[in-house]
């Protein structure tokens, strides 16, 4: 499996297994299994049992295959352990998604059951938002916010007309992540899979706040996000211009670190501009 920024990460249901060829080959960078909200109560233990299938599907496109991550179901729920008993069997590669992360003890509860993976913890509620850099520095891999519970209690509509209200959480999560060296996460679901304007809108208030991607519940939703979040050709050349002339700097001993169009280039500047180069791929 390649190494590679996750921009993309789109959700499969784990009890349907006929969907999970489409899931792999989608083109999304990462695929999350789920095994708590896109399945039924009464259809958890088919759930995990197709995780096995799944894998198998994953092995076979070797090297090209996206990474992978089990959203398990939150713990203290009556499915939290039977969940991580079926993942236990999976490849060491999978990483867990854990909803509801309220505390470091809840991190260090997985980290202690499934030693060596990747948990990417989805903070829900307004507890774990206050609590986001606490939770960034447990260690986990990666930090992200559930909205759909977060806007319940934070009463924020659903839809295009409640994205304001939650622009100082998902701040907060861009800020915590960076403060824990973190990867810059990802957004949230758009719900309305057929609103791909409004995903587009979205997208970009996001990206403006400092997300990297997006996770998505359907495939059509998947070029809208790559496309909004992967650096322009105009910012791409004034990136490789950055750093082209931070290092003719360097080699010619001037220290004067400006561009033709007088735009002074400080320590800051060439790290965002590394960064848009490693999102143009």
């Amino acid at each position: 499996m390649t190494s590679r920024p996750i921009v993309v990460a789109l959700y499969a249901p784990a009890d349907r297994p006929e969907r999970f060829g489409k899931a792999l080959d989608a083109g999304a960078d990462a695929v999350i299994v789920d095994l708590e909200d896109a399945v039924t109560a009464s259809r958890k233990t088919e759930a995990r049992a197709a995780l096995a299938d799944f894998a198998a599907a994953w092995g076979e496109r070797g090297a090209d295959a996206p990474a992978v991550q089990v959203r398990v179901n939150a713990r203290g729920s009556a499915a939290h352990e039977d969940d991580l008993a079926a993942v236990a069997s999976l490849p060491s590669a999978f990483g867990i998604r854990l909803p509801k992360t309220e505390s470091v003890d809840d991190v260090a509860a997985i980290r202690a059951a499934l030693p060596g993976r990747d948990v990417h913890a989805l903070l829900e509620s307004a507890l774990s938002i206050e609590r986001a850099f606490e939770i960034a520095g447990s260690g986990v891999a990666a930090i992200a916010a559930g909205e759909a519970d977060l806007r319940a209690e934070l009463g924020v509509p659903a839809g295009p007309v409640g994205e304001p209200g939650l622009a100082w959480s998902r701040s907060r999560i861009v800020n915590a992540a960076a403060a824990a060296g973190l990867p810059m996460p990802l957004m949230a679901v758009w719900a309305d899979v057929t609103d791909l304007d409004g995903l587009e809108i979205s997208c970009r208030e996001g990206r403006v706040l400092g997300y990297a991607g997006r996770t998505a519940v359907h495939p059509r939703q998947i070029d809208v996000i790559r496309r909004v979040f992967t650096p322009g050709p105009d910012e791409v050349a004034r990136a490789q211009r950055i750093v082209d002339r931070v290092r003719a700097a360097a080699l010619d001993g001037t220290g004067a670190f400006v561009l033709e169009d007088g735009t002074f280039i400080d320590l800051a500047m060439v790290r965002a501009a590394e960064r848009v180069l490693a999102a143009a791929g």
